[in-house]
């Protein structure tokens, strides 16, 4: 795969290098580490872990490499209900590389690589950990529905992101990070046209 600026070939992480997998690694802890995604993956060695369990074989774990086989972003899938459903779990795409198709590239992959394992349903959680949405403080017990339709992105969520590539959001989980901080989940078809 290949985007006129921007060459690059997508592998199974699982099969890769060590160096490359330390490098998925740590891009992991550098751009989850912050305010806005609730520290996830805090210590490098947390983010060493979270590589290791995805590259299992009952897990999908697929990186984007640049022609000298340097990570650039990467995408892990687990499956869930019988593996009709599987997960996204997690992306993440090199800051200066964002915006050039790296990350769809490696959402349409997974994809692929969740249909010949025979999934029908891509889903995943989008937490609003610092109120980067309009459902970030609300209360979300009220009119949930109109507050799902109506969302706006204050700050970049990446719930824009998975729109522009099919998703829909299938639900949210009030104060799932603590008051005012939902889970908003998002889900797309791999049967339906």
């Amino acid at each position: 795969m290949t985007n006129a600026d921007l060459p690059f070939t997508i592998i199974d992480l699982a099969s890769a290098t060590d160096a490359q997998r330390e490098e998925a690694a740590r891009l992991l802890h550098d751009e989850f580490n912050q305010e806005k995604w609730g520290f996830s993956w805090p210590e490098l060695d947390e983010a060493r872990e979270e590589v290791a369990d995805l590259c299992n074989p009952e897990h999908i774990c697929r990186a984007a490499v640049d022609t000298d086989g340097h990570v650039l972003g990467w995408v892990g899938g687990l499956p869930e209900y019988d593996g009709n459903v599987w997960e996204l779990h997690p992306i993440v795409v090199s800051p200066h590389l964002r915006g050039k198709g790296l990350g769809r590239a490696l959402v349409v992959d997974l994809e692929d690589q969740v249909r010949q394992r025979g999934g029908l349903t891509v889903m995943l959680g989008s937490d609003d950990h610092s109120e980067m949405t309009s459902l970030g403080g609300a209360n979300l017990y009220e009119n949930l529905w109109d507050k799902i339709n109506n969302i706006q992105n204050y700050k970049d969520h990446p719930y824009s992101f998975y729109f522009a590539v099919g998703y829909v959001i299938i639900g949210v989980m009030p104060d799932a990070n603590g008051p005012g901080k939902p889970d908003i989940f998002l889900g797309k078809s791999l049967i339906q046209p």
